[in-house]
């Protein structure tokens, strides 16, 4: 059995790898899937994929809350304590898996009557796939309290290496089944079957590797106390992941056709990748903040933290921002045709409203470390739900742009109160986070996107021809910001990071 340093530090990797895995994989798939569904299938496939993720926040943040408790439980090596909490949260995964199937089958009656765009055989469609995928909600809501215990036992790498095995594997037949003429209904009835194995083996794994066992040894008042006060706030938080962009997915199904559906789809997907790269980075900065936390570090202490985090992940979000700008519309065309042209604006505009949040990442494990979710949660719930609203009433005159916007347009608003709450409560010199993280990087850049232009006007189509723009860009790059962008630490990070690969 791996110590804990071994699982933590192998579970970290881990977790890179299927960053990785999920992107590049989803960026070969997804053309792959859309030609053989179509792109009305491929449009009604995700949205009900966008409609029956919004329903995932019926767990309530009993995820999160059983990873904390059965920790704590183990620290203080209770196991009376933690079998009864085990058995009452197991209770409550089976009564809100019940109350899924219940709204589920409420929303799988009025189906018709919202997606007015479709035709009859395309919300038929849209009807089946949506109760195989709610019976699939109803399963992996108790299915995930047994990750979750893994989690609190610090077993990382086993629901790690397993999840990557699911995706592999998956991806793997997926490709087969598409190829030997299934459609839509095959992979939502696939995944289903994953999700059935993969809650078994973890059963199996919980049960007899970690002997846990469920037992309920008292029904006081304090155990559901506790339970609710922990996961209330990572539930409201899970609301704002889901109005995100999903909320936006399902307004705009009310009146658009699914092949637009489908371009918007290819959209937030993409802006989604651009969001991971900065986030890998940022997931692992939370113990750091705890600790500075914990040790009273000062405002100035923070802030310099922030602005090194900052720094780091802005070099990273220029690169790829700056690529996609010049050369995105031109992959957009290669990867998935011109019938998703406007794929590549939708993702433009995320890329371009997500950059600053994103290069403020310190500040979400920060907020985590100092008890401030609650503030951010309401903030971002409010907002969003705001700029869905604004959205929806662009979208019916603008289609997925006018969606999009309405989106970004509340993200924007919340942002910015965000700013102001970083300064006020947490108390970090915002004009100074600005100031020194954006220094030398956008002069830099600057010049990079003039050089990048011209080497866009080589003649040629192709993926060759995309491919040498794309190395002559990141050369470019590399060599303007590494002499005209970075600072000496960041120099020496990268020589360090070099020195490593060789």
């Amino acid at each position: 059995m791996f110590g804990k340093g071994s699982e933590i530090k192998k579970g970290a990797l881990l977790n890179y790898a299927t960053i990785i895995l999920t992107n590049v994989v989803g960026l070969l798939l997804t053309p792959y899937i859309i030609i053989k569904l179509g792109d009305s299938e491929y449009g009604i496939y995700t949205t009900i994929g966008a409609l029956i993720g919004t329903l995932s926040v019926l767990d309530f943040g009993l995820y999160n809350t059983i990873v904390r408790f059965v920790a704590k439980y183990q620290a203080e090596r209770d196991h009376r304590e933690q079998e009864n909490f085990l058995a009452i949260t197991m209770w409550i995964y089976m009564i809100l898996a019940l109350i899924v199937l219940i709204i589920g089958y409420v929303i799988y009656l009025n189906l018709q009557y919202y997606f007015t765009a479709m035709s009859p055989a395309e919300v038929d469609l849209a009807k089946k796939l949506f109760i195989i995928l709610i019976l699939n909600i109803a399963i992996g809501l108790p299915g995930s309290a047994f990750t979750g215990i893994c989690l609190g036992y610090e077993r990382f790498v086993f629901p790690k290496a397993l999840g990557i095995s699911r995706y592999v594997i998956r991806s793997l037949m997926v490709v087969a089944l598409l190829y030997l003429g299934g459609k839509a209904l095959a992979l939502v009835i696939l995944d289903t079957i994953f999700n059935i194995v993969v809650i078994t083996i973890t059963i199996f794994y919980v049960s007899n590797r970690l002997d846990v066992k469920f037992k309920i040894h008292s029904l006081q008042k304090k155990y559901f106390r506790n339970i609710l006060r922990y996961s209330f706030w990572i539930f409201i938080y899970s609301i704002v992941a889901q109005f995100q962009w999903r909320a936006g997915h399902i307004a705009l199904s009310n009146f658009a056709t699914p092949e637009i559906l489908g371009v918007y789809a290819v959209g937030i997907m993409l802006g989604g990748y651009y969001g991971a790269f900065s986030s890998a980075i940022t997931s692992v900065f939370l113990p750091r903040a705890t600790q500075m936390t914990v040790n009273q570090a000062s405002a100035e202490e923070l802030t310099n933290e922030m602005i090194k985090l900052g720094r780091i992940s802005l070099l990273i979000l220029m690169y790829i921002l700056g690529a996609f700008v010049l050369y995105g519309k031109e992959f957009v065309l290669l990867w998935v045709g011109p019938a998703y042209l406007e794929s590549w604006i939708i993702a433009l505009l995320i890329m371009l409203a997500y950059t600053i949040p994103l290069a403020q990442g310190f500040t979400g494990p920060l907020i985590e470390a100092k008890d401030k979710v609650a503030f951010k949660s309401s903030t971002y719930l409010i907002f969003l739900g705001i700029g869905t609203l604004i959205g929806f009433l662009l979208g019916k005159k603008y289609g997925a742009i006018g969606m999009v916007s309405g989106t970004i347009i509340g993200w924007i608003i919340a942002q910015n109160i965000m700013n102001y709450f970083y300064y006020k409560v947490l108390d970090l010199n915002m004009l100074r986070f600005f100031r020194e993280t954006f220094r030398k990087i956008i002069p830099s850049q600057i010049a990079i996107m003039t050089i990048g232009y011209l080497v866009n006007m080589i003649n040629g189509d192709g993926w060759i021809i995309f491919i040498f723009k794309g190395l002559i860009y990141s050369l470019i790059f590399g060599l303007i910001m590494f002499n005209f962008g970075t600072i000496p630490y960041e120099r020496n990070l990268i020589r360090q990071l070099v020195a490593k690969i060789k």
